[in-house]
């Protein structure tokens, strides 16, 4: 078993930025795929980033394509979301997930663990 928390969210102007973090209880999370998902209000969650299963990929929603980047330092059981150039539709809780096993990655079914969620709100 393996809890994550997120933080890092917070209220940032158009273009801005900011960097999510996930930490991980476990010291064994190197065998975890990661991966972001986000929820907006009245909408249901959604893909944004993952790493793939034992593959090294990584993996990104169109919509952020270009702007976020995933990453992760298993020495620190940390995962990372760095998100540039954000936009006003980027504003949503977003969490961070865990998966034991292969699956699709930007399926929600595929992840063991979730985060509580970290709120980002992007003013225009």
């Amino acid at each position: 078993q393996v809890q994550v928390v997120e933080s890092g969210g917070g209220l940032v102007q158009a273009g801005g930025s900011l960097r999510l973090s996930c930490a991980a209880s476990s010291r064994t999370f190197s065998r975890y795929a990661m991966g972001w998902f986000r929820q907006a209000p009245g909408k249901e969650r959604e893909f944004v980033a993952a790493f793939g299963w034992n593959n090294g990929m990584t993996y990104y929603a169109d919509s952020v394509k270009g702007r976020f980047t995933i990453s992760r330092d298993n020495a620190k059981n940390t995962g990372y979301l760095q998100m540039n150039t954000l936009k006003p539709e980027d504003t949503a809780v977003y969490y961070c997930a865990a998966r034991v096993s292969g699956g699709y990655y930007s399926s929600r079914s595929s992840y063991d663990y979730w985060g509580q969620g970290t709120q980002v709100t992007v003013s225009s």
